[in-house]
């Protein structure tokens, strides 16, 4: 779960955009269609190949923070400052306390029937040093014990390489900033193929890829807290991309024909919404998406970042005075290099947020907002969750859906998160309520839109430790009693309803073949 993209965040500009009328009305054609739906529920049941499953990170469930060899991470770091930056000064020190755990959460997935687990591997539990000089025996036996418990319960394993908590050591080097995170995620991602991947039909590469760049480099409000709006945002993506591409094309010739395994990668923001009909408004949507999840998924598709997005940091970046553009730009052996390294692609859903072009702005700003010159709210009058940025607005899931399958023709996707946050209530009516609108709306895009969906996260299994929220935002499906020594889990009534889901593939009493 992460604090998402644009979170509070208004996005101001100086001008507005334009672009030639035949783009304007391939872009009203897509956005004018249906632009809300209703909120009847789809009565046709899911195909019978169609994966369900939940999730969690490993900093945010497994605890165990300082055992058994583990190295220290950006969130240990971030965590034990004084003054804290987490809500209540919390920590993950011992969260969930999956790392001793961990057969119980594999039992409360068998409860609900999930047909895959979505976790993280803590890098620095495997490479404490974070450099593969060292190998930490007790933190692979950890995540190699969890998933010969999954198999054995017959339940998949989705493995997410990198869930935010870089080791601290990489980051006193610069992070993500530096290129040398290339080769050393490479090195990490081989020693993880090496060590699971026999066991491992799905890896994740980066678990949203905007969240660690944009709100990690540009916000500072994730860790590892870098105000870099424009310039550390960048250099991390652009080495961020590389990396995925690096360790994709070395699972491809190291390990694929072993061991014949998916690679994808996440992406994630909301769905933009233009606020009125208006070209303008409709326009400012389709820059706003390619700047969120176009910078990360366009290139494994195409090669290189959109076009709209190098335009406008180029342009901007001239304006500024900069001799070149702010945005790296991929070599033509990169773009080569990097197309098609996906075998499918993971989409977290939560909210959605209206946009229209920004007025005014300085020159000087930098940034996904001021680069992209849109600006977003939510209206007051939707729905709220527990958290400030959810609001809930099914159709926008499959909105999103549409505009990612006309984007990227040929893509499978699986929804690798989808969430509600309360106050942690085992009669959590409201979540059941998310969580059926939103499938409702992914059932949809399924069957009207032709999109290919192939599986669905709910986030999370159990409530856990929230980021800059700490324990304040519940959103698991399990009910975890931070108070007692073993972290009781206890099912909410979403746990129930989501079992029957698992089991009949149907949201509905009667569902239709």
């Amino acid at each position: 779960m992460s604090i998402k993209t644009a979170k509070n965040q208004k996005f101001m500009t100086d001008r507005t955009m334009t672009s030639s009328s035949a783009v304007l009305t391939l872009l009203l054609t897509f956005y004018c269609s249906g632009n809300t739906y209703g909120e009847e529920l789809n009565n046709r049941r899911f195909p019978q190949d169609f994966m369900f499953g939940v999730a969690t990170a490993s900093y945010q469930v497994e605890g165990a923070w300082n055992e058994d060899g583990k190295g220290v991470n950006i969130w240990d770091v971030a965590t034990h400052q004084v003054p804290s930056p987490v809500v209540n000064n919390a920590t993950g020190d011992v969260a969930c306390d999956s790392y001793h755990q961990y057969k119980r959460d594999v039992a409360i997935l068998k409860e609900i029937g999930a047909d895959f687990y979505r976790f993280s591997l803590s890098w620095s539990r495997i490479l404490p040093s974070g450099f593969d000089d060292k190998v930490n025996k007790a933190g692979v036996k950890y995540y190699k014990n969890l998933i010969k418990e999954l198999r054995a319960n017959n339940i998949t394993p989705l493995v997410t390489l990198f869930h935010w908590d870089l080791p601290q050591s990489l980051q006193d080097l610069g992070g993500f900033q530096n290129d040398i995170i290339i080769d050393r995620f490479v090195d990490f991602a081989r020693v993880c193929f090496r060590e699971f991947g026999e066991d491992v039909q799905y890896w994740m590469t980066f678990n949203e890829p905007i969240s660690i760049c944009h709100v990690g480099y540009a916000l500072a409000t994730l860790a590892p807290q870098i105000n870099s709006p424009g310039m550390g945002e960048y250099l991390c993506a652009h080495n961020l991309m590389r990396a995925h591409a690096k360790a994709y094309r070395m699972y491809d010739e190291e390990f694929r024909s072993a061991q014949n395994g998916l690679v994808g990668i996440d992406v994630n923001g909301a769905w933009y919404e233009p606020s009125t009909n208006s070209s303008e408004d409709i326009e400012a949507s389709e820059t706003l998406m390619q700047f969120t999840y176009g910078c990360y998924a366009h290139p494994i598709v195409h090669g290189d970042y959109p076009e709209v997005m190098k335009k406008n940091v180029a342009r901007r970046s001239a304006l500024q005075g900069y001799t070149r553009s702010r945005l790296p730009e991929f070599t033509p052996e990169e773009i080569k290099y990097m197309t098609g390294t996906y075998d499918y692609i993971g989409v977290n859903i939560y909210t959605t947020e209206l946009v229209t072009p920004a007025k005014g702005g300085s020159i000087s700003e930098m940034g996904i907002g001021p680069d992209a010159q849109v600006t977003s709210w939510q209206p007051e009058e939707w729905e709220k969750s527990s958290s400030s940025w959810l609001k809930v607005v099914p159709w926008g899931a499959r909105k999103l859906l549409q505009w990612l399958g006309s984007n990227y023709k040929g893509a499978r996707f699986i929804i690798t998160e989808n969430g509600y946050s309360d106050d942690g209530r085992l009669e959590d009516d409201a979540r059941l309520s998310y969580y059926e609108r939103y499938l409702s709306k992914i059932r949809d895009a399924i069957e009207f839109d032709g999109v290919d969906v192939f599986g669905y996260t709910a986030w999370s299994l159990m409530d856990n430790f929230e980021w800059m929220r700490g324990y304040s935002e519940k959103f698991g499906l399990y009910q975890v009693d931070f108070n007692s020594p073993n972290r009781t889990r206890t099912p909410k009534k979403s746990a129930k309803w989501y079992a029957n889901v698992t089991r009949t593939k149907c949201l509905v009493e009667t569902c239709v073949e």
